[in-house]
């Protein structure tokens, strides 16, 4: 069937702020799905309150609505624009709920919108847990034993008979909201109680646990012709028990036998036609015996793109959400092309030669106190993905992409030797359990109670004990004697130089040289959906140690633009927003762009939107190897947040061009001695200060500084161990931490100034002339993190003095440290004195929120100006905003019940939304402001 041609203008409706459990996939999947759509002349309109993400910008969408997801936004859009259709499936959970909303309303019937890619009744059917269950015995699909419960009575009933253990599931909840394993009465009461306070309908799924089984899931696609394609299966590394968003994950499945697939294949195409007659994705939830038997049961089914079909996307080259929205519209499988190869039909079902394994990140160390067990109820912020030849090499990849302070799976010199702790975090996994694994196998504890204990397969366990035997046989030889073939395997097993480094006691350096010596290079291969059987047009690459290079170098000049990796609180989709509009404004400066970066869930990623995409660690050795291969002009540093600028002294000592503000400069910015002497010499007040070493040094300096102090370690970013301390024990205990757990650290004490009003400013410097972008005033007082402050742009009250005082001191240090792109300069004002706090020559996690609220584009002006292709007078600025535009920090604090809710000097938010008002008299900022004490802790 063509294209339906009567739909000429489609609403997508996004997921709202990046929460747990939803977080910027849903930015990946609506974005696609918007350029998809209007390549077939499609009026797209665009509604999500999340101001960060690149989905709800001009280039994505004709007309965009940053308004909150709720019916009343909805019928504004239709009143103002003639909608024809509306496609919920890409905006996670909040979408669809929010179209159920609306059809139960009656507003997509009294507008004449139609709803697409999935009808009410499909979400209906999935999202009731005792319909789903009844239709899947109705066509003959195996569930564990379950029953819902309305009541605590019912569900007291339900555990009598079934017995313990237990999975209680909320129903029409996310990422496991109101979720849990229970082992006996005691949890089963309280986790009933919350699971029906959670379940907006009040109503829970009791099922027999079936721990220790393993869990698949299978991504499909289905068009109005009723073909279906499975484009990946993905295999959970741990078994059931723990939430598939907090489980490593690997593509293909590694441990199924063939003929189990085909069952398995068969019945999520049942259970996808069973639910109902739509064109679109799906994603489908498997558990299999642990034994021979291999008997299959199903989980549960989504009707919508999600989290698996982002990792799906990246995993096979397949853009699910870009043909998604094509069968949405009419099309079927066999009208469209393979996107890669642009030869062959999109319906066909993907091949790998490769290995995909995807490990969560999680941000435990922001919420002391937070049961870090992992369970049903997902807790993870972000996830890396590493592409290798092998399960092993993937491995070691996806551990360099996560940013921990390790090195890869091992080789590192950190793992723990306590039996103890080693035996519990494999009974009750955490988020180093992956870590503990390697440690137990290594440490010689039997492998039946590492078995007994995890649940993993034998043949996860088995490659990692193949990994630390080669470790073992490493370790015999120094770096003047090891031989070719060893060396080459540990490459091939996806090691790092400097884990190979630790293993032969050397120097990383030398083990490089001896790589070149033994002429064992990165090659470069291509992600092309169909294990090479026909060529790919599309460049997306990963490394690997063979012969052959698929990467072939242009003459054209280049720029690499360095990634942001794993989301993190601190450091989230504001720099994958920053990251596409770089490579967007270098393509228009007649670059080729070359993006480096490892998270499956962003735009960044995506296969097209970069000229070359190497999806790799954002890792000193892959991003060198990388740099040498393609020879680029310089390397944009500025754009992918702390990750990225770490990276600068490497980049710099090795020759290569940084482009924009000099390493020296974003040293001098992130060097307290150094800058405060700046400071100084241009008559630019801060907060007394000091930098220390140690508990002593800490306590001497107090007596100078004195109390409140503001203690934090260098380097870091989102206020990482940042706190404010009263007394020398708080102080003492404080810094000691700090030293435990970032060894070798700086760190800084600042005096606090108690009762300030804080304020930041964004600005655009050529080195000579300077553009402030934008000045936000915080509601709350000094003391709150910036990203967990609500602010306010433009400030409501800080009068003509101090704003005066603002731009001065930004342009003076602006210029001051020679900054060529962004920069970001945080303020303290006490008695009508401005402060300098920090300044940050980069991209900063308000430059989006300040670029929507103003419709500049204000990244690319930026780009342009570090690529020395522009001066800051080059550009038109036209600001328009009428009244205000508020930052929303938005909180995922339901994850973790029993944490402290006061804000600090420590990020804690996991994303924001934005709102505008035309006044100050507007009861939200009234609400806000009336409460801007309430949540302040020291």
């Amino acid at each position: 069937m063509p294209r339906d041609n009567s739909l000429k203008s489609i609403l997508i409706i996004g997921s709202g702020p990046i929460v747990i459990g939803q977080a910027c996939e849903f930015d990946y999947s609506g974005s696609q799905a918007a350029r998809s759509l209007r390549e077939e002349g499609i009026e797209v309109t665009l509604i999500n309150s999340n101001p960060a993400t690149i989905m709800t910008d001009s280039v994505v969408a004709d007309n965009i609505y940053l308004e909150p997801l709720e019916p009343a936004s909805i019928e504004k859009i239709l009143k103002e624009h003639k909608i024809d259709a509306v496609l919920p499936t890409m905006g996670g959970q909040t979408a669809l709920n929010l179209a159920i909303k609306c059809d139960e309303l009656g507003l997509w019937e009294e507008y004449g919108v139609k709803i697409i890619g999935v009808d009410i009744a499909a979400i209906e059917i999935t999202e009731n847990r005792e319909a789903f269950k009844n239709l899947m015995t109705e066509i003959g699909i195996g569930m564990a034993p379950q029953t819902t419960a309305k009541s605590f009575l019912e569900g007291k009933k339900v555990a009598q008979e079934y017995g313990f253990p237990l999975c209680i599931r909320a129903s029409y909840t996310l990422g496991g909201t109101g979720a849990a394993v229970v082992y006996d009465e005691a949890d089963f009461e309280k986790h009933l109680t919350s699971g029906l306070h959670k379940s907006p309908i009040h109503e829970v799924m009791i099922d027999k646990a079936l721990l220790g089984w393993k869990e698949y899931e299978l991504e499909l696609l289905r068009d109005n012709n009723d073909n279906v394609v499975i484009i990946c299966s993905i295999e959970n590394f741990d078994p059931m028990g723990v939430h598939t968003g907090d489980s490593i994950t690997v593509a293909p499945a590694m441990t199924l036998s063939d003929t189990t697939f085909q069952k398995m294949r068969n019945m999520a195409i049942k259970m996808m036609r069973a639910i109902g007659n739509f064109a679109g994705g799906c994603n489908v939830q498997f558990s299999v015996s642990n034994d021979e038997k291999e008997e299959i049961i199903a989980i549960e089914i989504n009707p919508r793109v999600s989290r698996s079909s982002a990792l799906a996307s990246k995993a096979t080259g397949y853009p699910i959400a870009k043909i998604a929205a094509k069968l949405a519209i009419g099309y079927n499988l066999d009208e469209l092309k393979n996107q890669i190869t642009k030869t062959t039909s999109a319906l066909f079902e993907p091949t790998l030669d490769y290995v995909i394994v995807k490990i969560p990140r999680w941000n435990f160390s922001k919420f002391p106190g937070a049961d870090d067990k992992l369970g049903l109820q997902m807790k993870s912020v972000g996830e890396v993905m590493g592409i290798g030849r092998t399960f092993q090499e993937a491995l070691q990849k996806a551990c360099q992409s996560l940013e921990i302070g390790r090195n890869g799976l091992g080789a590192d010199g950190k793992e723990i030797t306590d039996q103890n702790k080693i035996l519990n975090s494999l009974e009750f996994p955490s988020w180093d359990r992956l870590f503990h694994i390697y440690d137990a196998i290594k440490l010689g504890i039997p492998f039946k109670t590492i078995k007994e204990k995890t649940k993993i397969d034998n043949w996860f366990l088995r490659q990692i004990e193949e990994m630390i035997n080669l470790e073992k046989d490493i370790s015999k030889f120094s770096i003047e004697n090891i031989n070719r073939d060893i060396l080459f395997e540990a490459k091939q097993k996806g090691y790092a130089d400097r884990q190979i480094a630790h293993l032969l006691r050397c120097l990383e350096s030398e083990v490089y040289k001896k790589r070149e010596e033994f002429n064992i290079n990165r090659v470069y291969k291509i992600v092309d959906t169909c294990a090479a059987e026909f060529p790919a047009q599309t460049p997306y690459y990963y490394s690997t140690f063979e012969l052959e290079n698929e990467s072939v170098v242009s003459d054209k000049k280049k720029i690499v633009v360095l990634g942001s990796g794993p989301n993190r609180i601190g450091q989230g989709i504001e720099f994958d927003y920053s990251c596409v509009h770089g490579v967007l404004a270098a393509k228009e400066c007649g670059y080729e762009t070359i993006m480096i970066n490892c998270n499956p869930e962003t735009v960044s990623t995506d296969f097209d939107t970069a000229d070359k995409l190497y999806f790799e660690p954002v890792f000193w050795e892959h991003i060198y190897d990388i740099i040498r291969h393609e020879k680029p002009e310089g390397v944009i540093v500025q754009l992918g947040g702390q990750t990225a600028l770490k990276l600068a002294e490497k980049l710099e000592r090795y020759g290569i061009k940084i482009m924009g503000t000099s390493f020296d400069a974003l040293d001098l910015a992130e060097d307290r001695g150094r800058f405060s002497a700046l400071l100084e010499k241009n008559n630019i007040p801060f907060p007394k200060y000091g930098v220390v070493e140690s508990a002593e040094q800490a306590l001497e300096l107090a007596k100078d500084l004195g109390y409140p102090l503001l203690v934090r370690p260098s380097y870091v970013l989102g206020g990482q161990k940042m706190k404010i301390v009263l007394s020398d024990v708080e102080l003492e205990h404080h810094v000691v931490d700090i030293l435990h757990e970032l060894p070798d650290n700086q760190i800084l004490l600042d005096h606090f100034l108690g009762g300030a009003i804080e304020a930041e400013a964004d600005a655009i410097c050529d080195g000579e002339n300077v553009k402030i972008i934008g000045v936000m005033q915080h509601i709350e007082p000094a003391g709150i993190h910036s990203g967990d402050s609500y602010a306010v742009l433009p400030p409501y009250n800080l009068g003509d003095f101090v704003m005066a005082q603002i731009e001065d001191i930004t342009k003076k240090i602006a210029v001051e440290l020679q900054t060529v792109g962004l920069m970001n300069i945080q303020f303290a004002i006490k008695d009508d004195i401005v402060y300098v706090i920090e300044a940050n020559p980069r991209a900063s996690r308000t430059v989006p929120f300040i670029a929507k609220a103003y419709k500049e584009p204000y990244v690319n002006y930026a780009t342009k100006v570090m690529l020395g292709h522009n001066k800051v007078t080059d550009f038109d600025f036209k600001p328009h905003l009428d009244g205000y535009a508020v930052k929303i920090p938005v909180f995922s604090f339901d994850k973790f019940p029993n944490v402290n809710k006061e804000l600090g000097p420590e990020m804690k938010s996991t994303g924001e939304a934005i709102r505008f008002i035309k006044s100050l008299k507007d009861p939200f900022f009234q609400e806000i402001y009336s409460e801007r004490n309430l949540y302040l802790s020291k």
